[in-house]
């Protein structure tokens, strides 16, 4: 199934043109990690270097204060950034983030109150267990479902690949938690001896993209292969997603890792590039503002440097699109406006916050 996959892929056409303009809405942003729009139409942007930035409409640029300490440094620092689902009433804002501790570092999620630019009463819903040395492969991208349930993306830290295997440690999994960081007690490990239950998936790589399909309500999610083999997933209760068993990449110096790119008990990918795009940042269109992208899911693309559009029927791939290509920018973060904009952050000392709209917009 993984090889018929791959070969669809290779038949993907590129889009020649498209119906949109780009605004450059702010720059020197030092390697932007995401972003949320908040009520107020104002934008919160994390930099990886562990700040917090609140772009306001006029232009203002303000600092958050109340962050923890950040491990920043390599693919570490202050990373994902979610609304809670009823964030109008109760300020209560996510944020994953690099932690340091005992053994090194791991990825943490932590929700605070913000009010005007501070964040209050911060407390730590999640820890990734055990801490490693080394500075990659953190995730992390956060996601809400219909039901409140709170979707966290975690990476392998590279040089603990075996782990992802494992249900006695949090690498390479997904873990689905109450918004408080209570484990649900219809996760699929809760009663399974010697496993962490807050987990929820596993055999991930280095998951960077996560959103809720807005018909099904599941989880989608995109991860980095290592030579090749990046791969979209649609993430199911309880599920193994191979790695390091099986993969369409190898390693970077050349040869092959695991069993082949298939094996019996393993979930197979819905899409996968080779070779590598390195993604990050994932959205499914559901906005007014440009009509054809509607039920289109976008990824953005570091090492593609491009922006990537995903024409789909159901769970099938039908066809891939590229966007942006002509600044070579990469791409890390994407958001959908509320006025059915698409938001872009590129990675650079100098980062950029985009806006792609409509080519009749005004403005």
């Amino acid at each position: 199934m993984r090889a018929c996959l791959f070969a669809l892929w290779l038949l993907s056409l590129p889009l020649a043109a498209a119906d949109y303009r780009v605004h450059t809405l702010a720059t020197g942003l030092h390697h932007p990690w995401s972003l949320t729009e908040l009520p107020d139409g104002s934008l919160l942007v994390s930099e990886r270097r562990g700040r917090l930035l609140r772009l306001m409409p006029g232009g203002e640029r303000r600092s958050i204060s109340g962050l923890p300490a950040i491990a920043a440094g390599g693919q570490g620092g202050l990373l994902d950034l979610a609304l809670h689902p009823d964030f109008a009433r109760n300020r209560l804002l996510y944020f994953s983030f690099s932690q340091p501790g005992p053994g090194g570092a791991g990825t943490a999620v932590a929700r605070a109150r913000l009010r005007d630019d501070r964040l209050l009463q911060p407390e730590v819903v999640f820890a990734q267990v055990p801490k490693t040395h080394g500075r990659s492969h953190f995730g992390s991208r956060l996601a809400f479902d219909a039901g409140g349930y709170l979707f966290i993306t975690t990476g392998d830290r590279y040089h603990s690949r075996h782990q992802a295997q494992r249900l006695d440690n949090h690498l390479g999994k997904i873990i689905r938690l109450h918004d408080d960081g209570r484990v649900p007690a219809d996760n699929p490990f809760v009663n399974t001896p010697g496993a962490l239950p807050e987990i929820w998936s596993l055999g991930h790589r280095n998951v960077q993209g996560a959103a809720m399909h807005p018909d099904t309500g599941e989880l989608w999610t995109h991860e980095h292969g290592p030579q090749g083999g990046d791969e979209v997933n649609r993430i199911q209760k309880g599920a193994n997603y191979g790695w390091p068993v099986v993969t369409f990449g190898e390693e970077y110096g050349g040869g092959a890792i695991g069993e082949g790119t298939s094996k019996t008990g393993m979930a197979d990918p819905l899409w996968v590039w080779v070779p590598s795009i390195a993604p990050s940042g994932m959205l499914f269109y559901t906005g007014s503002a440009f009509a054809a992208w509607r039920g289109n899911l976008f990824v953005g693309a570091l090492a593609g440097r491009r922006l990537v559009r995903l024409e789909l029927d159901g769970e099938r791939v039908t066809g891939e699109h590229h966007l942006l290509r002509e600044p070579g920018l990469r791409i890390r973060a994407l958001h959908q406006a509320a006025d059915g904009g698409i938001y872009v952050l590129t990675d650079a000392d100098d980062g950029r916050l985009l806006k792609l709209v409509p080519a009749a917009a005004k403005g």
